[in-house]
């Protein structure tokens, strides 16, 4: 498949932030309390990120991006149990970090989130240290990029890299890696007793060990890396993403076409040293190849390994050559589709001692468009993308964030706003 034209693509994009213009049109009353305004993932958080990065490339008026960010923070925004990096204060606080592009732009709503993020993480880092005190295994959400610390950290890292609440975050991820006691055997620290969706579950007795960058151990992994490459260590670093690396490396497969990983471990698999998961992995950013390919790669950057960078280079390749990993994609998003595969790419041919990653891009680029490609108008090409996310109008799963991934990749620089960083693929 050849590369679609680049003007089209981003008049795609343009048509597509252009339906989102407007929190109004764009929500009904009902829409906005599904979807959350305060939700990065999937409400106005989320999609003022879109209209920042194009208002900071000047495809966009600064109005409807603050349009958005003042809908985002209407009524009373989350610092509890339930705020994370994609919801609440810290979805927020991202985005209007993302909008200064100034100083001086947006400091006093920072300030006081800041200031709520900062108790929140506080506390929360107090009942992971007494967990681990406890020798108890964690909940998925205690340690995540999508609910936990690793999410919390990651918006650190934007905010105030060289912080000691900063710091902090990675002496607890670094806690984590150390192994616990689970019915008379050694287990990984992030270890949990629940099932993937963080539930208990029959399903799964004993538990599982995650591999995933959304809510697994390559979130950890890829903050731990990207710090270090920034010059923020702590204490036992370099250990805990060794640890990491040899536990990923303990699962991975070896396949004709590369390594890859299966997206969790079960007790069993876990006793018995075997995977039993069936066939290839679907290669998304949230789990699959792709994403555990960028943590690994990160990390081998930060430690100076280039034999596990280029192994990791290796593996998303081969991913990208599989045509049964390929066909496991669905969809178009950045959660589990093409536009967040866009995304590692881009990212990986980057940073790449590999070379021809970056030649797999136009193609990529065509699948984001594929179910509307051959008609040269803008607006009915985002509509037929559109129609299968039912309604989702957010950054993870919905239109913003296949909006963003066409406008980045027609806009040949990397993003100005760091949007992707929520992703920790940067």
């Amino acid at each position: 498949m050849t590369a679609p034209d680049p003007t089209l693509t981003r008049a795609a994009a343009t048509a597509i932030a252009g339906r989102l213009a407007s929190p109004s049109q764009a929500f009904d009353a009902d829409k906005a309390r599904v979807r959350w305004p305060q939700s990065l993932a999937h409400g106005a958080a989320g999609i003022a990120l879109l209209h920042i990065e194009r208002a900071r490339t000047g495809l966009g008026r600064w109005q409807v991006a603050h349009d958005w960010l003042s809908y985002a923070s209407r009524g009373e925004i989350s610092a509890g149990p339930d705020s994370s990096l994609f919801y609440g204060a810290p979805a927020v606080a991202f985005a209007l970090h993302a909008a200064a592009d100034r100083p001086g732009k947006y400091t006093r709503a920072l300030s006081v989130l800041d200031h709520h993020i900062s108790v929140m993480t506080r506390r929360r880092l107090d009942h992971a240290h007494a967990r681990i005190d406890r020798a108890d295994r964690p909940a998925l959400a205690e340690f995540d990029l999508i609910r936990g610390l690793t999410g919390l950290g990651a918006y650190l890292l934007q905010r105030d890299p060289h912080s000691e609440l900063t710091r902090d975050v990675l002496s607890y991820l670094v806690r984590l890696t150390e192994p616990l006691q689970a019915e008379g055997e050694l287990v990984p620290g992030w270890w949990t007793d629940l099932d993937p969706s963080g539930h208990p579950s029959e399903d799964f007795p004993g538990g599982h060990g995650n591999l995933g960058m959304a809510h697994g151990i390559s979130g950890p992994l890829a903050l731990l890396s990207l710090t270090m490459k920034r010059g923020v260590v702590v204490d036992g670093h370099t250990g805990a993403i060794r640890r990491i690396c040899a536990w990923l490396d303990g699962w991975r497969q070896d396949h004709v076409a590369g390594p890859r990983w299966p997206e969790w471990v079960t007790r069993d698999e876990f006793r018995n040293h075997q995977s039993t998961r069936p066939g290839p992995p679907r290669p998304s950013w949230c789990y699959g190849t792709p994403g555990l390919a960028r943590a690994q790669q990160l990390a081998g950057q930060a430690t100076g390994d280039l034999v596990r960078q280029r192994m990791a280079e290796q593996a998303l390749i081969g991913c990208l050559s599989e045509r049964d990993q390929l066909a496991a994609i669905t969809d178009v998003t950045l959660c589990h589709g093409w536009s967040g595969l866009f995304r590692i790419v881009w990212r990986v041919a980057a940073d790449a001692h590999t070379p021809g990653i970056a030649a797999h891009l136009p193609r990529l680029l065509g699948k984001i468009v594929e179910q509307g490609y051959g008609d040269l108008n803008a607006d009915r090409l985002a509509e037929s993308m559109l129609r299968p996310l039912a309604g989702d109008l957010g950054l993870l799963e919905g239109a913003a964030g296949v909006a963003l991934a066409l406008h980045t990749a027609t806009a040949g620089a990397p993003p100005t706003s760091n949007w992707d960083a929520c992703l920790l693929i940067t």
